[in-house]
């Protein structure tokens, strides 16, 4: 029901910034939680950020991100971001955006769609 592209990662150094964007097209995006995960080479997708549609629409962000990230949402562009300030070399991963018919959680094998993946390098 919903198609989901990421875009705008790259290469940065630490301390730099960048935004992430998710396209999502299908029914009724404002249905949907939205959420974005990240997976480094032979580590697990680890939960960074997530606006559930549950509890009148709340954020929340892994302890690792807070303060630095911030997720976004622009339901007229059926849109979500992903702002990432002050990048540090352990943020490197491929990110991934997500949707959910349910309530956000942290765990990735809860969530029903995802995106292609948008690489992110942040140098020393």
């Amino acid at each position: 029901q919903v198609q989901l592209v990421e875009s705008g990662g790259g290469l940065v150094q630490t301390g730099g910034s960048l935004r992430l964007s998710c396209a999502a097209s299908g029914r009724t995006f404002t249905s949907y939680s939205m959420g974005w995960f990240r997976q480094a080479p032979g580590k697990e997708r680890e939960f960074v950020a997530a606006w559930s549609i549950r509890w009148g629409g709340s954020i929340f962000y892994a302890d690792s991100v807070k303060g630095r990230f911030t997720i976004s949402r622009d339901n007229a562009k059926n849109t979500v971001y992903l702002q990432m300030n002050s990048l540090k070399p352990e943020d490197t991963a491929s990110y991934y955006c997500a949707a959910s018919t349910r309530t956000a959680t942290t765990v990735a094998r809860d969530w029903d769609y995802w995106g292609q993946g948008t690489q992110v390098t942040v140098s020393s």
